[in-house]
């Protein structure tokens, strides 16, 4: 640093853009140099700040998204400009529709060669604009702090998202004097008003088949402490998206798992026969509420840090928008004990003994006959990140969930090639153990990120359902035209692929062998990859 004339302190931008990161409680920051953060990343170097190259942006925007899933802190991830920002932006979008805080910055060129064509010079900010809460160049030094501060505050404040800094690089390496932005407590949405509370609980005690519908708002936030409270003290069944499990223990009476779950999707029988359906933090860019209101005759509560989409199918009796546990808390001290029933109660032991039983050996290798003993070696905290394809299909609807944020899925964007990137994230980023459990297509796409986890020396468990072949769709061709093309896949030897990264590597072949190779690798505290080939 160097001494201004007026005896001010001088240093560099990408210096005073990591002092802002610092003072956000930025520990690490995922992605993959270039030459335009040059700057920035000696910056990085210098401070209590990791950097963790990565073998691919996209993955790098994964590890950011499911960090800041599970911790409710935005994760960062970095790139260069052009195709390094372009590379980023799956997984941007993925955190935009998942809502998870992620702020991203990206390297840009100096503004002396913005105006023409240049090389690699892509107008970025103007990319990103849809997939992001809020985004801007950082084209003065001077804005810097206010500009740090407020991507981290839109990205983390309900519901939170992404949003997007641009760096160029002459800007980076200008000296400026000027401190980070001070954090204040964050923004708190406001108690329920009275009236609509009143009309909610009045609507739930007056109605014959009520239901909860939790979403991924319920598990984002405290919400599922008060959830929980009201189906202990009201009697009420819940039914939950896939991005909502855990919002109450599968071992509930109360729980009916997710939307499709059970045997001819039980579960979405349910919810068809309900007449009073309370959402909470629901969003219709996970499940179109035409499948579980097609005839527009459900009486709809409305609980959420926003209001509602104008939707024909989802068109709410009443909106409460205000901080969702305590909307929760204040309908539940409206109504009286068992004020609801439990009017499912047979279906919800029917459908936790289905999933928990485990498969004969004379069983096909499934993935759904596959998950529980994948059930069975995890503790209740523990943690599984799903990849999007047939596997996630049936993880979705087929494993018991016991707490908020135990179980990843992606379901607004649904992008594919999480999972790696996914559990390395939820290996730094907690205590218990995790499994990535992905199809060989998904796995694939981020596979190189093994390495970056060795180099971090993560110890989460890769589960491969391997039928080389992009499965969900030829699922979804054989329902629409009785036969499949275009998916069909060759892979590499995986066990020896994960072995050349040092990983401990199985392919068992029978459903003992299955079990054992998964009690041996989940709990353990080394990194490992287990093979299932699917019948």
């Amino acid at each position: 640093m160097d001494s201004g004339v007026d005896g001010s302190t001088m240093q560099s931008t990408a210096d005073l853009l990591v002092d802002c990161l610092e003072a956000e409680g930025v520990e690490r920051v995922f992605g993959v140099p270039g030459e335009e953060i040059e700057d920035l990343l000696f910056s990085l170097r210098d401070s209590s700040i990791r950097f963790v190259p990565t073998r691919h942006e996209q993955g790098a925007a994964f590890m950011a998204d499911v960090h800041g899933r599970l911790t409710g802190d935005a994760g960062v991830c970095l790139s260069t400009l052009g195709p390094g920002a372009t590379n980023l932006m799956t997984g941007v979008a993925d955190a935009h529709l998942d809502k998870s805080p992620v702020v991203a910055i990206t390297g840009q060129g100096g503004r002396e060669r913005l105006h023409k064509e240049s090389h690699q010079a892509l107008d970025v900010v103007d990319i990103f604009e849809p997939i992001v809460e809020w985004n801007t160049q950082i084209g003065e030094p001077e804005i810097t702090p206010e500009s740090v501060r407020k991507a981290f505050k839109l990205a983390e404040y309900e519901k939170p998202g992404a949003t997007h800094l641009e760096f160029p690089e002459d800007v980076a390496a200008e000296a400026v004097d000027a401190e980070p932005i001070a954090i204040r407590d964050p923004v708190r949405r406001p108690d329920p008003d009275d009236e609509s509370a009143e009309s909610a609980a009045r609507l739930l005690e007056a109605a014959e088949r009520p239901i909860v519908l939790a979403g991924n708002g319920a598990v984002r936030t405290p919400a599922s402490e008060s959830i929980r409270a009201l189906v202990d003290r009201v009697g009420v069944p819940v039914v939950e998206t896939y991005m909502g499990k855990g919002a109450i223990s599968d071992r509930e009476p109360a729980s009916l798992m997710t939307l499709d779950s059970g045997p001819d999707d039980e579960a979405a029988r349910a919810i068809e026969r309900a007449d009073c359906v309370v959402a909470v933090g629901y969003d219709i860019a996970e499940h179109d509420p035409e499948g579980w209101n097609p005839d527009l005759d459900k009486t709809i509560v409305h609980v959420d840090y926003e209001p509602a989409e104008v939707y024909r199918h989802y068109n709410p009796d009443v909106e409460i928008v205000a901080d969702v546990g305590a909307a929760l808390e204040a309908i539940d001290e409206r109504l009286p004990d068992g004020a609801c029933s439990l009017w499912c109660n047979d279906l919800h032991d029917r459908l936790l003994d289905s999933v928990l039983e485990p498969p004969a050996e004379s069983d096909p290798i499934t993935v759904r006959n596959a998950l529980p003993l994948v059930r069975g070696v995890m503790d209740d905290a523990d943690v599984l990140v799903s990849d999007v394809g047939s596997h996630k299909m049936a993880i979705a609807q087929s494993f018991p969930t016991y707490e908020p944020n135990t179980c990843v899925i992606s379901n607004g964007l649904a992008s594919m090639g999480i999972a790696v990137p996914g559990a390395l994230a939820a290996d730094l980023a907690t205590e218990a153990n995790v499994v990535a459990a992905t199809g060989d297509g998904g796995f694939m796409m981020n596979a190189a990120e093994l390495e970056t986890a060795t180099r971090l020396d993560c110890s989460f468990t890769t589960v491969v359902f391997n039928d080389e072949d992009y499965g969900l769709i030829s699922e979804k061709q054989e329902s629409h035209r009785g036969e499949h093309t275009g998916t069909e896949l060759t892979n590499p030897d995986l066990v020896t692929f994960a072995e050349s990264f040092g990983i401990e590597a199985y392919r068992p072949e029978s459903w003992d062998e299955i079990h054992q190779a998964f009690a041996d690798a989940v709990p353990s505290d080394d990194p490992a990859l287990i093979e299932v080939r699917l019948d």
